[in-house]
């Protein structure tokens, strides 16, 4: 077995307290404050989960093509469900970490593209039902959200505004651009790489969308990628402080004493400051209607409805 620099064995955690037994049934027994911001969390997911299940008769079985989110480490019984804008690149780098069997030490020596290749990391689809069925019972689950439209105005600012990502403006920008411009220039309609926000609004609240495909992840709700009413997750971490509660996971893990969330201040983050401005030329209408598509994350991860909103 291969040892981090740390001289810490990575692997494996067998013969030890699982991180289900570390979050429930702690040595010490009085409740940390983190313990229990957890728990308030995990309350606020089921009661708004309950409350919406009273209002909609859809109720599904999940199919295997939803678990491909929710990232497997046998090692340490962890399942992550990643959600794009929210630190997925870094904690699918910590994941690897955890399942390399020693073959990474240093999260962030990992290529930010190597982390988002599918083979570098086993996902829940891939195991029979019952072996799904185990580890969603006995593995420790949790994902991390973000204040829902600071995430899709980061999405739209990476995908539509940077020069480089020509796969998204041909196969997303083109689209946008025909359905919601008029008199489009031949240009944008090949090229597909000068979407407005309002047109990209105007996209996702339009009924013909969603019955067309699936959002793509990085727009689509947490609601949708991670099944939080099918699911229970354990821990839900927040953008907001996603230092304290990445470094919680891994200490349940029982690798905190080596392995910290990967910290650097990145200029180019969107703010709250930011997404206010992007709404500025979005109409009450369409505000209220984005709402409406975004509107089971705020209420399931505590996200108050924005000042700047204009709801009708």
């Amino acid at each position: 077995m291969r040892r981090n620099p740390f001289g810490v064995d990575i692997c494996c955690r067998k013969g030890s307290r699982s991180p289900l037994q570390e979050l429930y049934n702690p040595i010490q027994l009085e409740l940390s404050n983190t313990a229990v911001l957890h728990q308030m969390r995990r309350d606020q997911v089921t009661d708004t989960c309950r409350a919406n299940s009273a209002t909609s008769r859809k109720r599904r079985v999940l199919t295997p093509n939803d678990l491909k989110h929710l990232v497997v480490d046998e090692d340490h019984e962890l399942i992550y469900c990643y959600v794009p804008k929210v630190a997925c690149t870094n904690w699918k780098r910590l994941m690897m970490v955890l399942t390399g069997r020693g073959k990474y030490s240093d999260p962030m020596e990992i290529p930010a593209n190597e982390a988002h290749v599918s083979a570098n990391l086993k996902t829940l689809n891939q195991y029979s039902i019952p072996e799904i069925n185990h580890r969603l019972k006995s593995y420790m689950k949790f994902l991390f959200v973000r204040e829902p439209f600071e995430r899709l105005v980061s999405a739209y600012r990476n995908k539509f505004t940077q020069k480089y990502n020509i796969s998204f403006h041909k196969r997303y920008g083109t689209k946008i651009i025909k359905r919601q411009r008029k008199n489009a220039t031949q240009e944008a309609l090949r090229k597909g790489d000068d979407v407005k926000f309002e047109e990209f609004v105007a996209y996702l609240i339009d009924p013909h969308t969603q019955r067309e495909e699936p959002f793509n992840e990085h727009w689509q709700t947490v609601y949708s990628l991670c099944h939080p009413c099918h699911i229970h997750y354990d821990l839900v971490g927040k953008y907001e402080t996603l230092e304290e509660d990445s470094n919680y996971v891994l200490q349940l893990a029982g690798v905190g004493s080596y392995l910290k969330f990967p910290t650097y201040a990145k200029s180019t983050r969107t703010t709250d400051e930011m997404t206010t401005e992007f709404f500025q030329n979005i109409s009450s209408e369409h505000q209220t209607q984005l709402y409406e598509v975004y509107k089971l994350d705020f209420l399931m991860f505590n996200y108050s409805v924005p000042s700047y909103l204009k709801l009708e």
